[in-house]
């Protein structure tokens, strides 16, 4: 066991010897830089120093000092000499290599007649074979200016404007007043600006109020180097202003006075604002009269011409109604399909809840659907006349399961059992189904609306073979049958089916009671059918 651990030390220390072996004969090595910034005057030369460890001979490396960007280089030394190509245009003739220590791994690079631009960071690389290694160094271009000078300007503000002025300073200088025990006085304002050398101009103003500061000095100082010049001006005591009493109560009238003609001045605006403010509404108030005289003049000249071919113009319902006799509908419970609740006044229709939809009620199939139909006539027999009655539709779900018809019906019409809701079976309707406003021709039209339906004016004008349904909330056009040939008596027609569902008869003597107001009645419903082969029709009468 003891032999074993004996082996196992020294082939551990084999290993390391091996390695440090291995790590002397190795290429690596480390580039060091100056540890603290280098300070130069502007103007003078300096050197940017850098070596390598462990010292070597650098004599066949590449060396390359730049500034952030590789390429942005200061001094190239390559394959032994220095290359020009890549140097900055800045630093031609104005950088050289110090080697005298080139075999000991030490240079430098010198520029002459530092300039502003020279100010910042610097990088030395070094590169052998396929090691290479930087180090980062900073220079500080020092620029001590001319001045201060220090100026009087002369009595400001009770008391008296000095001025200090300084030009030709790199970095911006520390500006401070003092009086002549030392005690700092602040800068009342202190503008800095740069020439086309980037060097800076500073002027700093005080105002010395306290006669007894007649000595004050300026001073300027380098914030790195730390170096710092001072002037100083002595203010003889009668320089300073004095205030006679006079003075005083002159300056008290002054404002006294001042402040009693502002108030005239304020009191005089006002009235004129509120003059101003008040003919402002009432002109308002007679471009609004204007307007709304204007706005009836034009209804009337509308509704005139309306009026004089309204046959022809499929909108303005409310003008409409003028046409035609109001019709109180009212529902006939004999008809009405035993899954339909009708209200006591006859006024109102819904559907019974949880209905099947396949149990003891008439459905027909065709192309693959099929349908419920629940449907009441009213008691109106409709004949000879222009006739039309307004019904309000309420939903409180627009989803699968919906669906209500209504129009006009003939009264021989088939109800019962297998039957179908078109013109070619005597039903004059509009159908809603499941969020679409459907025609039962035999091209199935569908219309689409702006806004869903929410209270229909059925229209009859049994003369003229024709039956209108206008949105009579925007007063637009929903869609007629034309070139009905009537025979018969004609019964109101409903049908509905769906939870939460229900129609809303207004009667005929009070619509504005039992239906919402109308908005204005001059906008137009844009129709178009799901066969395109359907012609679109939206033909105005009036101008707009």
């Amino acid at each position: 066991m003891v032999c074993s651990l004996d082996f196992s030390l020294s082939r551990d220390l084999f290993f390391i010897l091996l390695l440090q072996v291995s790590m002397w004969s190795s290429d690596s090595f480390l580039v060091i830089g100056p540890s603290e910034p280098i300070v130069a005057m502007l103007g003078a030369d300096t050197v940017l120093p850098c070596r390598v460890s462990p010292a070597m001979s650098v004599e066949n490396m590449e060396i390359r000092w730049f500034r952030s960007q590789f390429s942005e280089a200061v001094y190239v030394y390559q394959n032994g000499m220095e290359q020009t190509g890549e140097q900055l245009v800045d630093f031609k003739g104005r950088a050289e290599l110090v080697k005298d220590y080139i075999t000991e791994g030490r240079v430098a690079v010198r520029i002459y007649s530092l300039r502003v631009s020279d100010n910042g960071i610097y990088k030395c690389f070094f590169k052998k074979g396929s090691d290479f290694e930087e180090a980062i160094l900073e220079l500080k271009v020092i620029g001590l200016g001319s001045g201060p000078r220090i100026f009087m300007v002369g009595p400001e503000d009770k008391g008296i404007r000095l001025k200090c002025t300084g030009k030709g300073w790199f970095p911006q200088p520390e500006v401070q007043w003092e009086d002549a025990r030392g005690e700092k006085i602040p800068s009342l304002s202190e503008d800095e600006t740069q020439d086309d050398d980037g060097l800076f101009q500073i002027e700093a103003s005080l105002i010395v109020r306290d006669s007894s500061k007649t000595e004050v000095s300026c001073s300027m100082k380098n914030p790195f180097f730390g170096q710092e010049q001072v002037e100083t001006i002595f203010i003889p005591e009668p320089f300073f202003p004095r205030t006679s009493p006079w003075k005083v109560a002159f300056i008290v009238v002054l404002v006294i006075l001042g402040i009693f003609v502002g108030a005239v001045v304020y009191l005089a605006r006002k009235e004129r604002q509120e003059k101003k403010k008040l003919s402002k509404v009432e002109k308002e108030k007679e471009e609004e009269s204007k307007a709304k005289e204007s706005l009836a003049s034009e209804l009337d000249r509308r509704k005139k011409l309306y009026q004089q071919d309204w046959k022809k113009a499929e909108l303005y319902a409310d003008w409409r109604k003028e046409h035609f006799k109001a019709v109180d509908v009212t529902l006939d419970a004999d008809t009405a399909h035993p899954n339909l609740i009708l209200s006591k006044n006859g006024k109102h229709i819904c559907s019974k809840e949880n209905v099947p939809q396949n149990g003891d009620t008439p459905t027909h199939q065709e192309q693959g659907e099929s349908e419920t139909i629940f449907s009441v006539l009213g008691k109106n027999s409709l004949t000879m006349e222009r006739q039309y009655w307004e019904v309000e539709v309420n939903m409180t779900d627009v989803g699968s399961g919906i669906r209500w018809a209504l129009g006009v019906c003939s009264e021989t019409a088939k109800r019962e059992g297998w039957f179908v809701e078109s013109p070619e079976k005597n039903f004059w309707v509009v159908i809603y189904k499941e969020g679409k406003v459907i025609i039962p021709t035999s091209q199935k039209k569908c219309l689409l609306l702006r806004q869903q339906p929410r209270r229909i004016g059925v229209f009859l004008d049994w003369d003229a073979g024709t039956m209108s349904f206008y949105n009579m909330i925007d007063g637009s056009h929903i869609y007629s049958f034309t070139g009905i040939s009537f025979c018969g008596t004609l019964r109101p027609y409903f049908s509905l089916q769906g939870a939460g569902t229900s129609l809303t008869i207004c009667s005929g003597s009070a619509h504005a009671e039992n239906c919402p107001d109308s908005s204005p009645k001059t906008s137009l419903t844009h129709l178009s059918s799901c066969d395109t082969n359907v012609p679109q029709e939206a033909n105005s009468l009036l101008p707009p």
